[in-house]
């Protein structure tokens, strides 16, 4: 379910990431790299939890910005690689 999986994102980013629990803080479609919110460690803890969490295997062609740059960007990419897709 895509609601479920962007909350679950969402609130790893918020927790992790921004370190508040205000969903204010956070827009489904804010660039993690533009904005700053997630640095190049913050990228690798992020994979690990999608892998971990969703259970998905992430190859390294698959990390560009259209796949892992926001909360939308990066459900929808879980979404596909739970479907089969790619």
């Amino acid at each position: 379910n895509m609601d479920e999986i962007r909350q679950k994102i969402r609130r790893y980013i918020l927790k992790n990431c921004l370190f508040t629990e205000d969903e204010a803080a956070l827009s489904n479609d804010d660039s993690f790299l533009e904005k700053g919110i997630v640095d190049s460690t913050g990228m690798l803890e992020l994979i690990a939890f999608m892998g971990d969490r969703f259970h998905i295997s992430i190859e390294d062609a698959e990390l560009i910005p259209a796949n892992m740059d926001s909360v939308n960007r990066v459900a929808s990419f879980i979404h596909r690689k739970q479907s089969g897709g790619h």
